[in-house]
């Protein structure tokens, strides 16, 4: 059994149950459904399947969806591929003139209008570089810095430009509806730029009665600009080191993904380290050595849980990379458990506050008197959460009445979520964790541990009683 969460993207490479069961046998807590790909009766598909194996599965899964954001991308052209060479120029308008060698469109209308003489214009992943020279009304006027084969529908990346395009395109918010209406626990939001625009999505959800959790993927220069204030609005923070990679100097995302953890850390939000963790299981059924030194850095950077992209979607080996990354974690938390362990305090709401201090000290205890397990009512997951960013070197079961609580606690570092009705008084909590844990052989009779639980139990905002029980059987 791991602490560290894996999220895996679905796609051809995982399309049916009986591939999807293995990766959840080999450690996958929740799917992403990429909605940049795919249509939404695929998407639909692609769930019923997730949701066979929810049903056969004593392991508890959550699905995240993904919106696509306001991709800007090149045109078609003429000829399908141009040859750009350094010093050469090239205009990228936005009318709907016929493309000719030199001249290329863009899908992004306000292209004209948001991109200044001196600005970058990054084409494929920044493969081409290119320079603003002149903005016009309907174009503008380009230097090649680095050059290459231009093709046809490659993304733009607008480092310099400050983007007035929304966060959440007219296709998303049909995305957001099917979401609501599939019963989904995670909804990601790509290009965030500021808190704002979570806060818009969250109003949007709960005036249709949702409580879907919010992730903001940090991807733009002007993400990390406002990080405070997307970390306040935000439910979990997803590091998508590609995008990054192109917008800001390559050499500083590993110091980024370190500050967005330790950030995301201090403040009881989950982190998510995505991209390219072990790219090479795409069509290699082991991964590199600098593979795995990435993916268990990044659980020693205090990443909640590590995302798999292409490696599960479209790659040959979904089930296999699954498992190299719970082989990876198992080392690595073994040596992380070892260590002297510093248990920060989180910085929280008013409301959270007892809340966070008992994680605090049952993080302390735990140590102290060497239990084997930490046990907990969570009815809405607050009280998981913040015991999960306390980094217990032992696992946490957080039991919920709540079914979508249950399947949101699934990307806690460390918890193993159960759903199960509200027990009468602590004694019968007591119970019901006994005969879970026995039946899990999660320990043994006269094993110590720890339950964190409030009276009554199931209200919200009551946690505040530890009890220190030696295991009876």
């Amino acid at each position: 059994m791991i602490k560290t969460k894996i999220v895996a993207t679905l796609g051809p490479g995982c399309s049916k149950a009986q591939t999807i069961r293995l990766m959840v046998d080999n450690g996958v807590d929740v799917f992403r459904l990429n909605f940049s790909h795919g249509t939404l009766a695929e998407h639909a598909e692609l769930l019923a399947q997730v949701n066979i194996v929810r049903r056969e599965h004593q392991h508890t899964v959550a699905v995240m969806g993904d919106l696509c954001g306001p991709k800007i991308r090149l045109s078609d052209i003429e000829p399908p591929i141009q040859q750009l060479d350094a010093d050469s120029e090239i205009v990228i308008f936005t009318s709907d003139e016929q493309p000719r060698e030199g001249f290329v469109g863009t899908n992004y209308k306000d292209f004209a209008r948001d991109v200044k003489a001196g600005d970058r214009v990054l084409i494929d992943d920044g493969q081409i570089v290119l320079r603003a020279v002149e903005q016009g009304a309907d174009r503008v006027l380009c230097r090649v810095v680095v050059g290459g084969a231009l093709h046809s529908r490659k993304g733009i990346s607008l480092p310099d430009s400050k983007v007035s395009a929304p966060s959440i395109t007219p296709t998303d918010w049909q995305c957001v509806d099917w979401a609501i209406e599939n019963n989904l626990d995670f909804l990601a939001l790509s290009f965030v730029r500021s808190g704002g625009e979570i806060r818009q999505l969250r109003q949007y959800i709960q005036k249709k009665g949702c409580d879907i959790k919010l992730v903001a993927k940090i991807e733009t220069a002007a993400a990390i600009e406002n990080l405070d204030d997307i970390i306040d609005a935000a439910d979990v923070l997803l590091i998508a080191r590609g995008d990054l990679g192109v917008e800001m100097d390559l050499a500083e995302v590993p110091l980024i993904q370190k500050r967005i953890a330790h950030m995301c850390r201090d403040r009881g939000k989950p982190a998510i380290v995505a991209t390219q963790m072990l790219q090479s299981m795409i069509d290699s059924p082991s991964p590199t050595r600098a593979e795995v030194s990435d993916t268990a850095n990044a659980i020693m950077d205090f990443a909640d849980a590590l995302m798999l992209s292409g490696e599960t979607a479209v790659g040959k080996y979904p089930v296999e990379a699954a498992k190299t990354i719970q082989r990876i974690a198992q080392v690595t938390e073994a040596y992380l458990d070892e260590g002297k362990a510093v248990y920060p305090r989180v910085a929280t709401s008013d409301q959270l506050l007892v809340t966070a201090a008992m994680a605090h000290s049952v993080a302390q205890i735990t140590e102290d008197i060497d239990a084997r397990l930490v046990a907990v009512w969570s009815q809405t997951g607050s009280a998981a959460r913040l015991l999960s960013k306390a980094r217990i070197g032992v696992p946490i079961l957080a039991l919920s009445s709540n079914e979508r609580i249950c399947r949101q606690m699934s990307l806690h570092y460390g918890v193993i979520p159960r759903c199960r009705a509200v027990p009468a008084d602590m004694q019968q909590f007591t119970s019901m964790v006994e005969e879970l844990v026995l039946q899990h052989n999660w320990v043994c009779k006269g094993d110590i541990i720890v339950l964190v639980a409030g009276q009554p139990i199931g209200v919200p905002g009551t946690t505040n009683a530890i009890v220190v029980h030696s295991v009876r059987g």
